[in-house]
């Protein structure tokens, strides 16, 4: 099942992205497999909450954790049927992820940290301008496919409909690639690995959080890696054999693959300052819109 696969592998995509930043740089790096080490130390430690902080900060990691699940389980893996699909239900996976976001803010704020709310702030900021862009996406595979869920969205993304439509599909596929940085805070938009509250977006707003709940977030930021990259997977590798696993292995190479890129991506490109991350967003939902524009025509 495409949600037990992406339960079980998310991590190792993140690891991926950490091991080719290393080759690139020279260095010796992690383990592959240390984003899972990072969630079972998480797990062994104890919670130490504030006293500023209520049930509301609590909820958060869980909540978030909880609504990324319940996305895998509408999202499809390549050609392969999601377990639950129904007309309409990519607006529900777009919801899904806002919701996560939204807890996420709140926890953050429920601190009263200036930092963690500076990076709420922050997040909530490029949030908005990433939104339109996802669901211009989505629009636009709709639009391509005749389909109102993913999964026969997805399904009906074969060589035949990149060769019927191939400039609007490739310009979705350079949206979901920002979008695959921008939602996941990843380099340009923001450095993961940094520790300076000034310049940090997500990674700000977990500051206060510590055993069972950091580890819900440990696990949770690769998964959203997983969900947006498998939008953009879909798309690029058009594999539909109707041979579940010709068609899901050819989906986890290009899981491999998107790794690869990531991690080139984030090894050569600089992080842009504040100001100049709106720009890079808004050219994403530019790109979309004029993939949705050029399918009209």
């Amino acid at each position: 099942m495409p949600p037990l696969v992406a339960l079980l592998l998310a991590p190792l995509l993140l690891g991926i992205v950490n091991r080719v930043k290393a080759i690139i740089a020279g260095r010796r790096g992690q383990p592959l497999l240390q984003p899972y080490f990072d969630v079972a130390k998480a797990l062994r430690r104890g919670a130490v909450y504030g006293a500023a902080t209520s049930w509301v900060f609590r909820l958060g990691p869980v909540v978030n954790l909880a609504a990324l699940i319940a996305a895998l389980l509408i999202m499809p893996f390549g050609g392969i049927a999601a377990p639950v699909q129904f007309g309409g239900d990519l607006i529900v996976f777009a919801g899904l992820l806002a919701l996560g976001r939204f807890v996420t803010v709140i926890a953050a704020l429920d601190t009263g940290s200036s930092f963690e709310g500076m990076g709420a702030s922050r997040e909530a900021h490029f949030a908005a301008l990433a939104e339109p862009a996802l669901f211009v996406a989505l629009a636009t595979l709709a639009r391509v496919t005749n389909a109102v869920s993913l999964t026969p969205i997805y399904q009906g993304l074969d060589i035949a409909a990149w060769t019927a439509a191939l400039p609007a599909l490739a310009l979705v596929g350079m949206t979901l690639l920002i979008l695959e940085l921008v939602e996941n805070t990843r380099i340009p938009v923001d450095d993961p690995t940094t520790h300076l509250e000034l310049t940090m977006i997500h990674e700000v707003m977990v500051l206060d959080h510590s055993g069972p709940d950091f580890a819900a977030i440990q696990y949770a930021a690769p998964l959203k890696l997983w969900l947006i990259g498998s939008l953009l997977v879909g798309l690029a590798v058009p594999v539909r054999s109707g041979n579940p696993w010709l068609d899901g292995s050819a989906t986890l190479f290009g899981m491999a693959a998107l790794g690869i890129v990531v991690g080139m991506i984030e090894s050569t490109m600089a992080r842009y300052r504040l100001a100049q991350i709106p720009q890079i967003v808004v050219g994403a939902a530019t790109l979309s819109a004029v993939a949705f524009i050029v399918n009209l025509v």
